[in-house]
């Protein structure tokens, strides 16, 4: 019979990463994280370990092709496909049913690693620094939690939490929330209350749930299912006012539920003067964006004394070579 592909390069460094990398989450009480991100050019994979709690304790991995390019035919990508996941499965120990492949850019040909209409619709819960979110591995391209923002997640917690201390005010305001991860962390750190604000109903369905797993009162941490561009606007003219404010917006959104289109580039001057406005005296802001070629307006910059914080918010486990996942800039009204 014919060789397979040869997928050894990718399966050794994977070995020696998972190697380093579980010993660095057990020190630190992580149990979801990255273990490769395109360490080898010719396997341009992201692998993300997911361990779940109880009553369903394991482990599942969340494996994400890097579109490059590249062509194969669909045999031979096919095979190499499932090459590449099996080596996967082998060294991190867990069954072809507990990886979930996402692929860039649809080919012909299948893997077995693919799921079924019927597999998707699982999720799990996981937890991160003794709070629980609920992940989905397989609907959606994202899975409910991104990990790069673990120390940011941290640093609102430490936020809040010092301000308790000082009897300074805990209100919070989460923009384009997602999940309500940062919201979730606010909450159990003593933020008096919150309004989480996004424009998707699966998203604050799912923020809701997050809520209960975490034993959050709803009835002080507010969802409110809105445009952000339009809600900002009202929120500015109605002189609200928040003490820690999270903005993390998506790149570009032209949803059909918006009034407008949101281009982060063109928009984010905007964005951050409506929330400099919103911030009560001694307020603190928490921007960040995942746009690579993304330029800060250098003279938003200076007037609101932004300072980027990207070195400290980028985790260990996604630090690479490269430009960072994302950029993170912190400012005090």
């Amino acid at each position: 019979m014919p060789a397979g592909p040869d997928v050894s390069a990718f399966e050794n460094r994977l070995r020696k990463n998972l190697a380093y990398r579980r010993k660095w989450a057990r020190r630190n009480g992580i149990s979801c994280f990255r273990v490769y991100d395109r360490d080898v050019p010719q396997f341009p994979f992201a692998v993300d370990w997911f361990g779940s709690v109880a009553p369903r304790i394991e482990t599942h991995l969340h494996v994400q092709e890097i579109d490059t390019g590249w062509r194969m035919s669909p045999e031979d990508y096919a095979a190499w496909l499932d090459a590449v996941c099996a080596a996967a499965c082998t060294v991190c120990e867990v069954p072809a049913a507990q990886l979930h492949l996402k692929r860039r850019e649809r080919q012909r040909g299948t893997s077995q690693y693919e799921k079924d209409e019927a597999a998707a619709a699982e999720a799990f819960v996981v937890e991160e620094a003794g709070h629980r979110f609920e992940i989905n591995l397989d609907t959606y391209l994202d899975t409910g939690l991104f990990l790069d923002h673990r120390p940011t997640r941290g640093r609102v917690a430490e936020t809040i939490g010092r301000r308790v201390q000082a009897g300074s005010g805990t209100r919070f305001l989460n923009l384009f929330a997602y999940t309500g991860s940062f919201t979730v962390y606010a909450a159990r750190a003593g933020a008096r209350d919150s309004l989480t604000v996004d424009l998707s109903n699966t998203y604050q369905a799912w923020t809701a749930r997050n809520f209960a797993l975490n034993g959050i009162d709803a009835a002080r941490h507010l969802l409110v299912r809105a445009d952000v561009l339009a809600w900002l606007a009202h929120a500015v003219s109605a002189a609200q006012r928040h003490d820690v404010i999270v903005l993390d917006p998506p790149s570009f959104s032209n949803s059909k539920k918006m009034d407008g289109v949101l281009d982060l580039q063109r928009d984010h001057a905007r964005l951050l003067t409506q929330c400099h406005a919103l911030l009560a005296d001694g307020g603190e802001l928490f921007f960040s964006t995942n746009l690579r070629s993304f330029a800060i307006d250098p003279g938003i910059e200076k007037r609101y004394a932004l300072r980027e914080v990207t070195g400290q918010s980028v985790p260990a486990d996604f630090k690479r070579p490269g430009k960072p996942p994302h950029r993170a800039w912190h400012a005090r009204k």
